[in-house]
């Protein structure tokens, strides 16, 4: 429980903005090889729902502080962790216990993402945060230079940046299997109102509000967003849907869908965002289908790229080259090049050619040579390796999330508009439509606004 001496008033008072001249963790890449194989102090911020794998996957290390606005959310966590301080405010904690601190995972919904991390990263701790790295695109840029400012090991939770499938694509793109790559198509089911696992359609707009759970910090849930009333529309898992809180299927699922396509191509940034379909339902709340088409300029010998972009039911047309005798799936991507095409599930894991079936075979059987370092133990493993000093930096981190995160959130710019974007990276500007400045860098309520101090020189 939060210690009785310090208040969140009194964290608030004392001025966060000093953190970056605390002290720094005793795990760094310049003392990591003293620090091998010691156990890194880490803190939780989200212990409930993704929290969770968060805990499993840092298995082995030692934890000493959970921090979740939800108490009976993370009860379940807490009770496989007795005597591990809990607190519902990070801010509270991380002021309390930065000297016990070494690294911190945020596992909270989008909107708190860039809080939570730029705060721990002022006070020199490393930092893994789940996808979407942030919720808008100053935000992500923030990060990466704050990464490099405070000197810290950064981490996405795209978890199939990991694995032995996105390796592959790449190798075998670069190997010339594909050929030219111009046309890139991922596709999503989601958002399924129907089912309402994340995503379910409030029966009126606003959505009715409630009394307030003893167990849940609403303030602090809401964190930079603006004050409204509480609602089950939003909590627990049904804020993805709405614009001020989550980033839809998109910002939910690109940063694994178009993971390979983005690392395998190269990619960088778009030029522009186009809007081909889109079935808008309410201001303020998640469309209802989308199809994107992204404009990637040439880099180098590589040829410029169009990707597309489906969701909600909407669909690429089948490629003459699929067994039509197998029904298509309904979410993966597929990578068009001048010899071949390849396809992978929504998830960049278990690639394949879409070749005749004894052609696939042979190509199983003599690939094109490894030439990627695999990963052992998945990206929390390779996180904590990096900060000890016993691996290098850890694939997904903050230059590599940043820009991948940046391509989610301008399609997800051009779906909360509903207006194609042309975008200008060097500026960090939209060209083509005025106004838009307050959704690349949203405004936050009072005494949430942090990391201007990373731009200062």
């Amino acid at each position: 429980m939060n210690p009785p001496a310090l208040t969140r008033r009194a964290v608030l008072k004392s001025g966060l903005a000093a953190a970056a001249c605390w002290s720094l963790p005793r795990f760094s890449i310049a003392q990591g090889e003293a620090q091998a194989g010691r156990k890194l102090r880490l803190a939780f911020i989200g212990v409930g729902g993704i929290g969770g794998s968060a805990l499993s996957g840092c298995d082995g290390e030692h934890y000493v502080a959970f921090c979740d606005v939800d108490e009976a959310r993370a009860a379940g966590n807490y009770a496989k962790h007795p005597g591990v301080p809990q607190f519902r405010d990070f801010r509270v904690m991380l002021e309390t216990m930065h000297r016990e601190i070494d690294a911190v995972v945020v596992s909270t919904p989008d909107h708190t993402h860039f809080a939570a991390a730029i705060l721990a990263m002022e006070m020199g701790k490393h930092v893994y945060v789940q996808k979407p790295l942030t919720h808008d695109i100053w935000q992500a840029r923030t990060l990466r230079r704050a990464a490099h400012r405070y000197k810290v090991v950064t981490q996405m939770g795209n978890q199939g940046h990991a694995t032995e499938g996105i390796r592959l694509i790449k190798e075998w793109y670069e190997a010339g299997t594909l050929g030219e790559v111009r046309e890139v198509h991922a596709w999503l089911g989601g958002p399924d109102f129907a089912k309402a696992v994340y995503f379910r359609m409030p029966g009126q707009f606003p959505p009715p509000s409630s009394a307030v759970p003893r167990t849940l910090d609403w303030d602090v849930w809401l964190g930079p967003a603006k004050a409204r009333p509480f609602s089950t529309e939003y909590v627990p898992l049904l804020w993805r849907g709405w614009w001020d809180f989550g980033t839809s299927i998109l910002g939910d699922w690109a940063c694994h869908t178009l993971d390979a396509p983005f690392w395998a191509l190269g990619l960088g940034l778009p030029t522009r965002v186009s809007v081909v379909n889109l079935e808008p339902i309410s201001p303020g709340f998640s469309h209802r289908s989308s199809h994107l088409k992204f404009e990637f300029a040439a880099r180098g010998d590589r040829p410029p790229v169009t990707l597309h972009w489906y969701d909600g039911g909407q669909k690429p047309p089948v490629p003459l080259d699929w067994n039509r005798a197998q029904p298509w799936p309904g979410s993966g991507m597929i990578m068009v090049g001048s010899k071949c095409t390849l396809m992978t599930g929504g998830r960049p894991d278990s690639p394949r050619l879409l070749l005749p079936e004894a052609e696939w075979e042979a190509f199983r059987r003599s690939p094109p040579a490894k030439t990627l370092p695999r990963i052992q133990g998945g990206p929390f493993q390779e996180w904590i390796r990096a900060i000890k000093g016993e691996g290098p930096a850890p694939g997904s981190n903050f230059d590599y999330a940043a820009e991948l995160t940046e391509v989610a959130l301008l399609g997800v710019l051009a779906q909360r508009t509903n207006r194609d974007i042309e975008w200008d990276a060097s500026t960090m500007k939209v060209t083509n439509v005025s106004g838009l400045e307050g959704l690349v860098r949203e405004p936050t309520r009072k005494g949430w606004r942090y990391g201007d101090n990373v731009w200062k020189t």
